[in-house]
């Protein structure tokens, strides 16, 4: 964990050569490019926030290295808790991350296995959590901001193929470089897998769960002069997924829900045959522009993302009552203006605008079966229900900062931040931010924050069926009541230390939130996509510890948290519940699904000459599941599943072959101990069917430069 105090950059001057001229040598403008680097990172530090940076070279230590998914890595710092479908948890929230490449926001988009961002383009990784800055907004629970590899500083390429267990074979390559005044970067892969989700049932190698995915991402980067420059980036992903089957179960079994369609009534679990695909684009477009006081940068983005699932036709209608292709589609765009100025030696100003226009389309076809006023099927021949919706959103956010520095080794970041959003409410807030961070002696950092926060649900996710549409039909639900998702309000209160012990660095991290309408995920319906609603509460209180040692060839990370998420009363999407559960919930605090009390990760890595070997471990507790009463029903989420171990390793060998250039093999081994361990056991509230960490796996891999 860090919490440097970024200073303001030192800019060309009158005295510089490169301030007059276009670069004229590469070393011109290897320097130029630093210092713009400097200068846009000076625009959003993370003052007084909790900050766990990984650059590239410690990626390619851990087990699988780059060929792993961004949600991976992620894992290894504080308080990241994993949960099925990659998805992330970091301090008590269900998702609520925001995605930065060079301080430029990535809108949330359609995705529920995918991973859009592959940390083979990352120099360096930052996730920023805590009661950030005004900067910083909308999405808050963590900020991961990805500084992308650049051919000015690193020039070459490499070719890499890898694989092993499950059948996967991930073929990649990346090469960067600079021509004049311009530099570049672009990667490409391709990945198959027979392990594309979670196994549903524990099994090494699940029935009906291949994967084949495509990424690419380009980045270009054109010095104008010693203080601007133009920035372009693009990025694709196209990924398509099976959905795992469990076995031995059928929809004619007791227990099921007993329907017959066009006179079938049996169908074996193993004949399924679901698919989900997904596909995104991505693309920016930022000047900068620099001077001795003043930096700012103006950025427009994009993101367009689409989701389409198939259903299994006969199959889902008798296990689930409703067989439903979807289609969804989200198109986002977004002006992003930043600036910085150096108001005098003691006060830095920040300030920004950033406006944001959403639309989101959803089409659904789905067949049911007609049912009488008690439940009980009048009918063999199934209906179509055609239901398709559409939404515009509108965001709006503008903040001011000052940095102050009283003296010397004490800083006071304090701003204000507001925000508008029109979707399908029409919700803003006044925030105000103010972090203090006071290094009382050498090596150790002291700091407090408090933030409120506005959060609106996820756009993307809140359009769906109308539900009269499906009254007298298995589609139908016990409840009826239906209110819009709202933005959650939160109080966020922050306080930690760092300190510096030779080659040692500890930290302690404390942290609680008190939310109004917080918003919580849930799995819901037949496309795999989660969908948000609110509980009327939430408190989130939670400690993190964290330490580091580097030296020589050795070096080692350990990290534990603590967490206790709770909600009370759930006030929108009331149609996704139980009757059950939405009586306990209004009169009882319940844990939330993603909540898991304890969490650790840790890892070491040594350096023998040309070998490097290294390992990595996660420990977690368990998240929640529902607690049987000995007098029937449940408490919701009152329980958790069994807590787990997983240890990785993996072995780096680098090759010098004279002329041919190097060549770097390495070899992964993931859950050493084989140790089958359930994520989620299909119960709790919003929580689909089960999934199992990986089993045991072998993978290899050769990487050739050039």
């Amino acid at each position: 964990m860090a919490l440097a105090i970024v200073a303001a950059p030192t800019m060309a001057t009158a005295d510089d050569p490169a301030s007059n001229s276009g670069p004229a040598s590469v070393s011109e403008i290897v320097v130029t490019a630093q210092k713009l680097d400097v200068a846009r990172a000076a625009i959003e530090p993370s003052l007084g926030a909790s900050t766990y940076s990984m650059s590239s070279e410690t990626v390619l230590t851990l087990p699988g290295g780059e060929n792993t998914a961004l949600s991976q890595v992620l894992l290894q710092a504080p308080g990241v808790v994993q949960d099925s479908f990659g998805q992330l948890h970091i301090r008590g929230d269900h998702g609520n991350i925001q995605y930065r490449i060079n301080n430029v926001i990535l809108p949330e988009g359609l995705s529920a296995f995918g991973q859009v961002l592959s940390p083979r383009l990352a120099d360096k990784t930052e996730l920023i959590t805590g009661a950030v800055p005004a900067q910083y907004g909308i999405t808050t629970a963590g900020i991961v901001n990805i500084t992308t590899k650049s051919g000015v500083y690193t020039p070459g390429g490499e070719v890499s193929v890898y694989g092993g267990s499950h059948g996967e074979f991930e073929p990649r390559v990346e090469y960067g470089g600079s021509s004049g005044s311009t530099n570049y970067f672009v990667s490409g892969s391709y990945l198959r897998d027979d392990l594309g989700i979670e196994s549903p049932d524990g099994s090494a190698n699940p029935l009906h769960d291949h994967t084949d995915q495509l990424q690419g991402f380009i980045f270009l980067d054109h010095i104008i002069d010693s203080a601007s420059r133009i920035s372009f980036m693009f990025g694709t992903s196209d990924e398509s997924f099976q959905i795992p089957n469990g076995h031995g179960l059928n929809a004619a079994d007791p227990g099921g829900l007993g329907l017959t369609a066009q006179g079938v009534s049996s169908f074996p679990s193993e004949d399924l045959d679901e698919r989900q695909r997904e596909n995104t684009q991505f693309g920016a477009v930022s000047y900068l522009h620099t001077t001795q006081r003043t930096t700012v940068q103006l950025s427009v983005y994009s993101r367009y993302s689409t989701l389409t699932f198939t259903p299994s036709g006969l199959g889902d209608l008798l296990f689930d009552g409703l067989s439903q292709n979807a289609s969804k589609s989200d198109l986002a765009t977004g002006i992003q203006a930043e600036g910085v100025y150096d108001l005098t030696p003691t006060h830095t100003l920040r300030g920004g605008v950033i406006v944001q226009v959403d639309r989101s389309v959803s089409n659904t076809t789905s067949q049911v079966l007609p049912v009488d006023a008690v439940g009980a099927q009048t009918s063999d021949l199934p209906e179509t229900i055609v239901d398709d919706a559409s939404k515009n959103e509108l965001e709006a956010s503008v903040y001011l900062e000052d940095e102050w520095k009283p003296i010397d080794n004490v800083t006071l970041n304090y701003g204000l931040r507001f925000d508008q959003v029109n979707a399908y409410r029409d919700e803003n807030q006044f925030s105000p931010r103010v972090n203090l961070v006071w290094t009382p002696l050498s090596g150790m950092t002291l700091h407090a924050g408090y933030a409120r926060y506005f959060t609106p649900p996820p756009f993307e996710l809140v359009a769906g069926e109308t539900l009269a549409k499906f009254t007298g039909t298995t589609g139908a639900s016990a409840i009826t009541q239906d209110d819009l998702p709202r933005s959650e309000r939160d109080n966020y209160y922050d306080v930690g230390a760092e300190q510096k012990l030779g080659h040692f660095t500890l930290g302690v991290d404390g942290y609680w939130r008190d939310a109004t309408n917080l918003i919580d995920e849930g799995q819901f319906g037949a496309p795999i996509i989660q969908t948000p609603f609110n509980y009327a509460e939430g408190r989130i209180r939670g400690v993190e510890f964290s330490s580091t040692y580097a030296h020589g060839p050795f070096s080692a990370w350990a990290n534990f948290s603590i967490s206790k998420a709770q909600g009370k009363d759930i006030v929108s999407s009331q149609f996704n519940f139980s009757q059950q559960e939405l009586a306990y919930i209004a009169n009882n605090f319940i844990y939330l699904d993603h909540n898991q009390t304890y969490t650790a990760s840790g890892g070491a890595s040594y350096k023998i000459g040309d070998l490097k070997l290294s390992t990595d471990v996660l420990y977690g507790s368990g998240l929640r599941s529902d607690e049987p009463l000995a007098g029937g029903g449940d408490i919701p989420n009152g329980d958790h599943v069994p807590g787990y171990v997983q240890v990785n390793l993996a072995a780096n060998y680098h090759l010098t072959l004279g002329k041919a250039g190097p060549l770097d093999l390495r070899l992964d081994i993931i859950n050493v101990g084989d140790e089958a361990y359930e994520i989620r056991d299909g119960t709790g509230v919003g929580v689909g069917a089960p999934q199992w960490g990986p089993r045991r796996g072998f993978f290899a891999g050769v990487t050739k430069s050039f």
